[in-house]
């Protein structure tokens, strides 16, 4: 190991001494602690590329050769039960839709409980049948797993972590680095449904139009795009913490180019626009855990639209911007009275614990 990196921390200690719940919310102080902590000590070519898996390549006795997409995440969203879903439901879908960005179908999960002492059993039985059933819904079966128990307040209750591993279809390359000038930038559906739906429950607030998480697997979602437009796919990503602003300006962070999308274009409910006008908060940044963004070569833009509506997770699908040459590394929003304001990523989320 390097001796100056085993000695000095890379993140500035003087500005953040301690953990803030904002380095995990998926803006600028996570990718602080990836960039300047994670990556200098993990360094290899299987990480370097931040995707939302690794991809393995493996001898195959058949065709030659195999791709393996390797994910794993953790959930710790509060409260553990929400409209349209909860912990153990999401922790499937969320790795489930990881393996989709790397263009895999899943083979198989993982599932570790790190449970709080004191939890009532009976909880803990609603979330393993949770997680069951969302297991069955993908057709993906729970391989292996772990238990641990934490002292009594120490845990919050349950957290779950998945891994998951899928495979590759063949000829088939999709990575943040993908994208190029001109390609063609698509939402499946409405975003921030999750996040002001976990904010209304946690707050206790109420609206007239009851609010809805929007966790789903996409997995069959984006096996539609592919059949339609294969290897036209450049990118896939799932906004997730720090909603499509995040994952936009990591894709043109990794690729080097400018993005820029249209408001006007950007789905958004009426009950979610409402909320967040209320709550004073930009649906941009606000998480998401059953989009993805698709970006596309312009030829085949139409066709992978047509191929995300013809799917139930992707009837509301909207082109919403495109890749561009101009300001490399950055992404502009033009709004709907033809402005133009740079999209920032925040320093966390708006709403933490929300995955």
């Amino acid at each position: 190991m390097d001796t100056t990196f085993a000695l000095q921390c890379p993140i500035p200690i003087q500005d953040y001494p301690t953990i803030t719940l904002a380095h995990g919310g998926g803006g600028k102080l996570t990718q602080m602690l990836i960039e300047r902590m994670y990556l200098p000590a993990f360094r290899n070519p299987l990480l370097e590329s931040l995707h939302d898996g690794a991809i393995l390549s493996l001898a195959a006795p058949t065709n030659g050769l195999a791709r393996l997409a390797f994910t794993t995440d953790s959930f710790v969203v509060s409260p553990r039960v929400f409209p349209g879903g909860d912990i153990a439901s999401l922790a499937v879908f969320g790795t489930v839709n990881d393996l989709a960005m790397c263009a895999a179908q899943p083979l198989a999960l993982s599932a570790a409980f790190i449970i709080e002492e004191g939890l009532p059993m009976e909880e803990l039985w609603q979330m393993v049948r949770s997680l069951a059933r969302a297991a069955e819904e993908v057709g993906v079966p729970i391989a292996t797993g772990d238990t641990k128990v934490v002292d009594r307040g120490k845990g919050d209750g349950l957290f779950i972590n998945t891994s998951g591993i899928g495979l590759i279809r063949p000829g088939i390359h999709v990575a943040p680095t993908r994208a190029q000038p001109g390609d063609v930038i698509l939402v499946n559906g409405p975003i921030a449904e999750h996040g002001i739906a976990i904010m209304s429950v946690r707050e206790g607030l109420e609206f007239e139009t009851a609010l809805t998480s929007d966790s789903a697997p996409l997995h069959g979602l984006v096996a539609a795009v592919l059949d339609a437009v294969g290897e036209a796919v450049h990118v896939l990503r799932d906004p997730t913490r720090g909603g499509i602003s995040s994952a936009l300006n990591e894709i043109a962070r990794a690729a080097n180019v400018g993005i820029r999308i249209y408001e006007a274009q950007i789905p958004v409910g009426d009950a979610v626009r409402g909320a967040c006008e209320i709550l004073g908060l930009d649906p941009l940044y606000v998480a998401n855990e059953g989009k993805c963004l698709v970006i596309v070569a312009p030829e085949a833009a139409e066709a992978a639209l047509a191929a995300m509506r013809s799917h139930p997770q992707g009837r509301e699908a909207a082109i919403i911007g495109e890749v561009v040459a101009e300001h490399p590394r950055r992404v502009i929003l033009r709004s709907r009275i033809g402005g133009q304001r740079i999209v920032e990523m925040l320093s966390g989320e708006q709403l933490p614990r929300i995955g």
